[in-house]
C-alpha cells in the first residue's frame, strides 16, 4: 500500500478531502480508496468508532469479525486493545482465539516456527504450549490417525488456560455472562461479578487471588493492564521469549522500535514524543510486555492494606520449567510490593532467586540516580550468537536472548549480567575458545566503560565525577528506526558511541555525528572502499581486484599467481581465505549476485597479520621500525595525514605475504587470522569462503625482529572501535583510551570534526571513481527490526572494475599483460 495512502488513511481523511496526487495514485476510484481503508483498518486491528472505517463498512460485528479472522489467519497477536468488543461483544477470549491458532496450524501440519514471536510466546504463557509440547502434540496427532480411534487437534489441545502470572494493579472487567454462567459460580464468584457490575472495573489486587483466576479461565472477565502517560517500565532479562520468526505486521514492528528505545527513566508520553508514534499505540505495545512478564512497571507500590490477603501467598507461575523451587514462587513482602525496587518483577524468578535480586538492587541503588546521558557500546549479532552458542555459563542465555531481542541491556541489568561474564571460564577446546575469548574481553570493555572516572575528568566543579553509565545497543535493533527517530533516541539518552570492532559487514553501522561515535563514522568507512581508500591515500596495500556484479574471470588475473593463499570478501559478506588452486569456480559463482574483492594474502600458506592499536603513543611513534612497533611504518605516517588517528580508537591490520618465518607463541594474540578468514557467510549462499586453516609448528624460537623489513609488511585494513576478539589488543586499545583523553569534551570535538571531514573525503572518493553511475539494483525492499538489508545497501556498488596495483588505484580492463612481459616470460622457457 502507499505510503501516502496510508498516511491519510491513518490522518482518517475522507475520500472529498484527499490531494489531488493521492487521488490519482488510487486511479481516481473512490471504491478503491475504501477497499485500501477497510485493509488498512484490519490489518491494524483499528477500533470502529472514531475512524474512518465507519464510513466505508456499516456493519460494526461482522467489522470486527474479519477483523478477529484476518488476525487469526496471519497469527498475530490477540488485540487486547479491544478486549471490551472480543470479549464482551464476540465472546472470543484470548483463550480460545489461541486455541483457534494452535488447531488451525496442527491441521494443516505447520512447524512450530511458523508462529511469529510474540504470538508463540502469549500461547506459551496461555495454553502452557512451547515447541517441545507442541512436536509432542502433533506426534500424537499424527500417531492417531492411524487407529480407528481417530483423534482431532481439538481433542488433544488443553480444556482451559494454565495458571497465568497476574499481578495485583491489573484490571478485571466483566465479559459476556449469561444467567446460566452465574447459576455455576460459588457464592465468592457471584459477589466479585456483583461488584464489578455494579461499581465498574476492579483491581485484581482488591479480589480474591483464587476468584481472579477462576473468573478468568471460564472467560467472565478479562484483565486489563493499564498504562497511563506518566509509567515508566524497565526490561529485565527476558524469560518465556520464544525465537521463531519475525512477520513484520504493525503491531510486532511497534514492539521491536520499543524495545530498543525505552528506558526506565522515560515515560510513555516522552517515548511517543521520541519515537512520534500515536500515544495509545505506544501504551497498547507497552501493556503487552507487562502482559507477557517481559517488562515491569516501575513505581506501582501496593502496601499490605490496600491487597486482599490472599494475593501474600500468591505463587508466581514459572512459564520454562515443569518442576520449581517451592521458595522461589513466592511473592516477597518485605518490600511491601509485589514489584521489586531492583527492577525486577516477582514474575521474574525463572532464574534468578530473590536473594540475587535484593543484592542487584542493593548495588544499583550505590550508583547515584540522578539523570544522566550515557555511553553506549553498540555492538552486532556476531557478539549475541557467540554468546549463546558457547554454552558459556547457566544464565547467560537469558542476557544474549535479551541482546538480541530486545537489542538492548541497560545500565540497570548490567549488574546481573557482569556476574554471569564473571563464571565463564578462560580456557576451551577448538572453536569454542573462540566465544570464551570474546565473553571475557566484552566483561573487561563493560567494566573499563561504565562509570570510569577516568574518562570524565572535566566534568566541571559542580558536576560530582563518577563516570557514565552504561548501555549496549544491538546496530540491526537501531536500524530498525528510521533515521530521524533513531537519532532523536540516541541525542536524548547518549553522551557517546562505541562501537565494537570488526562490526560484521553483514550489517551497516550507524551514523552519527552527534553523539560522537568511536566507530565508522559513516556505512562506507565499514565497506570494501574505504580498503581501497586506504591503499589509495597511502600508495600501499596488497594486490587488489575489486570486481563489479556480472563479472567472470577466464583465469586467475597474473598478480594473484604468485600467491598460496587469497582473502576473498563479497559485498556485504565477511571476508575468507581460500586456497588459490580452487578459487575460480567459487569467485564466478560469487560474481553472478555479488560484488567481490580478491586480495593477495600469503605467498606460503597463509600470510601473517599483526595488529596495530590506535592511537599511538609518542614515544613508540619516536622509536626505530620493529616487528614489535610497527607504528612508525611509512604508510601509516602518510595514513595519519588523511584519517584521524589522534581522536579515534581502534586498529590497523599489517600483512606480511612472504611468511616464511613463524611467530613466536607469545605473539599469537595479535594474529589476525582469528578474524580476517574467520567470518563465514552465514546466509547460505554460495559465496561462502571456507577458511583454511593452518598449523603454525615451524621454528618458535626464531627471533622475528632480525628479520622485519619494513617494506614486507602493507596495511590490509583499519577497524575503528574497541576490539573484541583479542583480550591484549582490546587492553592496549583501553590503556590508550584513557590516556590520550579521547572521551574529553575537547576530544570528542575535535572527534566531531574530523569525522566530518572524513566522511567527505571518503564519499567523494568514491564517487570519483563511480564514473557518474548510479547503481540500479540497491536493496529497496521493506526491512524490519530483526533481518536487515545487506550492510551496503545504502552504499553504492561498484560499477567499474578497479585493481591496485604498485601503488596505483585505477580502472582494470581484464585484457592481458603487455607483449613485454609476454616476451619476458618467453626468454625464461628453454627452447
Amino acid at each position: 500500500m502507499n505510503t501516502d495512502v496510508e498516511f491519510h488513511i491513518r490522518q482518517n481523511y475522507p475520500w472529498t478531502k484527499l490531494p489531488a496526487n493521492v487521488k490519482q495514485s488510487l486511479g481516481n476510484s473512490q471504491r478503491e480508496y475504501e477497499k485500501h481503508v477497510l485493509l488498512y483498518s484490519i490489518r491494524n486491528q483499528l477500533r470502529f468508532r472514531n475512524n474512518l472505517v465507519r464510513h466505508v463498512r456499516k456493519d460494526e460485528r461482522k467489522y470486527y469479525e474479519e477483523l478477529l479472522k484476518y488476525s487469526r489467519d496471519h497469527l498475530m497477536l490477540y488485540p487486547y486493545h479491544l478486549s471490551d468488543i472480543m470479549v464482551k461483544g464476540l465472546r472470543v477470549t484470548p483463550f480460545s482465539y489461541y486455541i483457534g491458532i494452535m488447531e488451525d496450524i496442527m491441521n494443516s501440519e505447520k512447524s512450530y516456527d511458523s508462529l511469529p514471536n510474540f504470538t508463540a510466546a502469549d500461547c506459551l504463557r496461555l495454553l502452557g504450549i512451547g515447541r517441545n509440547q507442541y512436536i509432542d502434540l502433533m506426534n500424537q496427532c499424527r500417531s492417531s490417525k492411524k487407529f480407528f480411534r481417530r483423534k482431532s487437534a481439538r481433542d488433544l489441545l488443553p480444556a482451559k488456560p494454565v495458571e497465568i502470572s497476574v499481578e495485583p494493579w491489573w484490571v478485571a472487567q466483566t465479559g459476556y455472562i449469561t444467567e446460566d454462567d452465574i447459576r455455576i459460580c460459588s457464592s465468592a464468584e457471584k459477589k466479585a461479578i456483583d461488584k464489578m457490575i455494579d461499581s465498574g472495573p476492579q483491581l485484581a489486587g482488591s479480589m480474591e487471588y483464587n476468584v481472579v483466576l477462576s473468573l478468568y479461565n471460564r472467560g467472565f472477565i478479562y484483565l486489563d493492564v493499564p498504562i497511563s502517560d506518566d509509567s515508566c517500565i524497565s526490561v529485565p532479562p527476558l524469560e518465556g521469549f520464544v525465537m521463531n520468526r519475525v512477520q513484520g505486521d504493525y503491531f510486532e514492528t511497534l514492539l521491536y522500535k520499543i524495545f530498543v528505545s525505552i528506558d526506565e527513566q522515560t515515560n510513555v508520553a516522552e517515548l511517543a514524543n521520541v519515537l512520534e508514534i500515536d500515544l495509545d499505540l505506544v501504551k497498547n505495545a507497552v501493556s503487552m510486555y507487562c502482559r507477557l512478564g517481559f517488562a515491569v512497571k516501575k513505581g506501582q507500590v501496593f502496601s499490605s492494606e490496600q491487597l486482599h490477603p490472599t494475593w501474600k501467598n500468591a505463587p508466581s507461575v514459572n512459564r520454562l520449567k515443569s518442576t520449581m523451587d517451592p521458595q522461589k514462587m513466592l511473592l516477597s513482602w518485605e518490600q511491601g510490593s509485589p514489584v521489586m525496587e531492583g527492577g525486577s518483577s516477582a514474575t521474574d524468578t525463572d532464574t534468578t532467586s530473590l536473594e540475587d535480586q535484593d543484592t542487584a538492587s542493593v548495588s544499583s541503588l550505590s550508583i547515584p540516580a540522578a539523570p544522566t546521558k550515557r555511553i553506549a557500546f553498540l555492538f552486532d549479532s556476531t557478539l549475541t550468537a557467540f554468546l549463546m552458542m558457547g554454552n558459556l555459563s547457566p544464565n547467560l542465555k537469558s542476557h544474549a536472548v535479551t541482546m538480541f531481542e530486545v537489542g538492548k541491556l541497560s545500565d540497570e541489568t548490567l549488574d546481573s549480567f557482569l556476574a554471569e561474564l564473571e563464571k565463564v571460564e578462560s580456557t576451551a577446546e577448538g572453536e569454542a575458545q573462540r566465544y570464551f575469548d570474546h565473553a571475557l574481553t566484552l566483561k573487561n570493555t563493560i567494566l573499563f566503560l561504565r562509570y570510569n572516572k577516568e574518562l570524565t575528568q572535566d566534568q566541571g566543579p559542580d558536576i560530582p565525577n563518577i563516570g557514565f553509565p552504561l548501555d549496549m545497543l544491538r546496530c540491526e535493533s537501531l536500524l530498525g528506526l528510521d533515521q530521524a527517530t533513531c537519532s532523536r533516541v540516541l541525542n536524548k539518552n547518549y553522551k557517546l558511541l562505541v562501537s565494537m570492532a570488526p562490526l560484521s559487514n553483514e550489517i551497516r553501522p550507524i551514523s552519527s555525528c552527534t553523539p560522537q561515535h568511536i566507530g565508522p563514522a559513516i556505512p562506507e568507512v565499514s565497506s570494501i572502499w574505504f580498503k581501497l581508500y586506504l591503499y589509495h591515500v597511502t600508495g600501499q596495500g596488497p594486490p587488489s581486484l575489486l570486481l563489479s556484479k556480472g563479472s567472470r574471470l577466464r583465469k586467475l588475473p597474473d598478480i594473484f599467481q604468485v600467491y598460496d593463499r587469497l582473502l576473498i570478501t563479497s559485498w556485504g559478506h565477511d571476508p575468507g581465505v581460500v586456497p588459490t588452486s580452487n578459487v575460480l569456480t567459487m569467485l564466478n559463482d560469487a560474481l553472478t549476485h555479488s560484488a567481490v574483492l580478491i586480495q593477495g594474502h600469503g605467498m606460503h600458506g597463509h600470510g601473517e597479520t599483526v595488529h596495530i592499536p590506535f592511537p599511538f603513543d609518542e614515544e613508540d611513534l619516536k622509536a626505530e621500525f620493529s616487528y614489535s612497533n610497527m607504528c612508525t611504518h611509512k604508510a601509516l605516517q602518510k595514513l595519519k595525514e588523511h584519517v584521524d588517528l589522534e581522536h579515534q580508537c581502534g586498529y590497523i591490520t599489517m600483512l606480511n605475504p612472504n611468511n616464511r618465518h613463524r611467530r613466536r607463541a607469545s605473539d599469537s594474540e595479535c594474529r589476525g587470522d582469528t578474524h580476517l578468514g574467520g567470518g563465514l557467510d552465514t546466509n547460505g549462499s554460495t559465496e561462502s569462503f571456507e577458511l583454511v586453516t593452518e598449523e603454525n609448528n615451524g621454528d618458535g624460537k626464531a627471533k622475528t625482529d632480525s628479520f622485519s623489513s619494513e617494506d614486507e609488511w602493507v596495511p590490509l585494513e583499519l577497524c575503528f572501535g574497541m576490539p573484541l576478539f583479542s583480550s591484549e589488543l582490546n587492553r592496549k586499545v583501553c590503556r590508550k583510551i584513557a590516556s590520550h583523553k579521547l572521551c574529553s569534551n575537547e576530544s570528542l570535538q575535535e572527534l566531531l570534526h574530523s569525522s566530518r571531514k572524513l566522511s567527505l573525503k571518503v564519499l567523494s572518493f568514491v564517487q570519483s571513481f563511480q564514473d557518474g553511475i548510479q547503481p540500479s539494483d540497491l536493496d529497496s525492499g521493506v526491512s524490519n527490526p530483526l533481518s536487515q538489508p545487506p550492510a551496503e545497501s545504502g552504499v553504492p556498488l561498484p560499477a567499474l572494475n578497479l585493481l591496485f596495483k604498485d601503488g596505483q588505484l585505477k580502472e582494470w580492463s581484464g585484457r592481458a599483460p603487455p607483449p613485454l612481459d609476454i616476451s619476458a616470460l618467453q626468454k625464461d622457457q628453454p627452447t
